[in-house]
């Protein structure tokens, strides 16, 4: 299949790489300094875009790809709060196709199984408390992640005395720490971490007096995801709808 990428940082190259592995074709590829490439028949040409840019560029990267009659398959967080009506009514009224995620790890979507799972349990067993922590590279603009905010919302769904979550202790990468995970007992705080160039920690912790249950997510490198968008670009070439890793993974 034909694939543009949107976004040619150290994501973008280990797409690439993927893509070529598996037989696609890059036809255009599409960063900071050549926006002007959206309007080319080589990006028309693509069957799917994958974006992986930044929370301020990536909306209006969906709808320069829409406009060229190209899916997108994205993994940027950060624009939902703002455009998350407008995106859906496109996917749902004006035909478009957005396949978003906030991570494409596979990994990642057996973790979320277990999240809801064990959220689910716990739901009968009030003297556990829960809270969680997310730990990313230092170049991370959003906090918390958008993988961290889909595993809170998640166990909210499923667990009657949480009602929403909130910022925990933010530790930033400059060394200062600002925030608290000393909230009401109806919220759960998320603990934001920045240093190094770690790809991606996320632990879930259910604490007791008894004891602690802690389930973790630990990327070893950007691969597992990159493959991850991959797999998703090859699904949505043939889907349509506002697409997320559910479709993808039946689990």
């Amino acid at each position: 299949m034909n694939i543009a990428l949107i976004g040619y940082g150290k994501m973008g190259h280990m797409i690439e790489t993927i893509c070529k592995e598996r037989g696609h074709n890059i036809v255009c590829i599409i960063d900071v300094d050549n926006q002007q490439d959206f309007d080319s028949p080589e990006f028309a040409s693509a069957d799917v875009a994958i974006e992986f840019t930044s929370p301020t560029a990536a909306y209006a990267n969906y709808l320069r790809a829409f406009k060229a009659g190209v899916k997108v398959v994205s993994g940027s967080t950060g624009w939902m709060k703002d455009h998350a009506d407008d995106v859906k009514r496109m996917c749902k009224e004006e035909g478009k196709t957005l396949f978003w995620a906030s991570n494409f790890s596979i990994g990642v979507a057996i973790f979320s199984a277990v999240n809801r799972y064990l959220a689910r349990i716990m739901n009968s067993f009030p003297q556990y408390d829960v809270r969680m922590e997310e730990t990313h590279h230092i170049h991370k603009l959003d906090a918390p992640s958008g993988t961290a905010i889909t595993l809170a919302e998640e166990i909210i769904d499923d667990l009657d005395r949480k009602k929403e979550w909130v910022k925990g202790v933010q530790r930033h990468a400059d060394g200062t720490v600002t925030g608290t995970n000393d909230v009401p007992v109806d919220e759960l705080p998320i603990e934001s971490i920045r240093r190094d160039e770690v790809p991606g920690i996320h632990s879930i912790v259910y604490d007791s007096d008894a004891d602690a249950i802690t389930i973790t997510h630990d990327a070893h490198s950007r691969k597992g995801f990159a493959l991850g968008a991959v797999l998703a670009a090859e699904y949505t070439k043939d889907h349509e709808g506002l697409l997320t890793t559910s479709d993808l993974f039946k689990f």
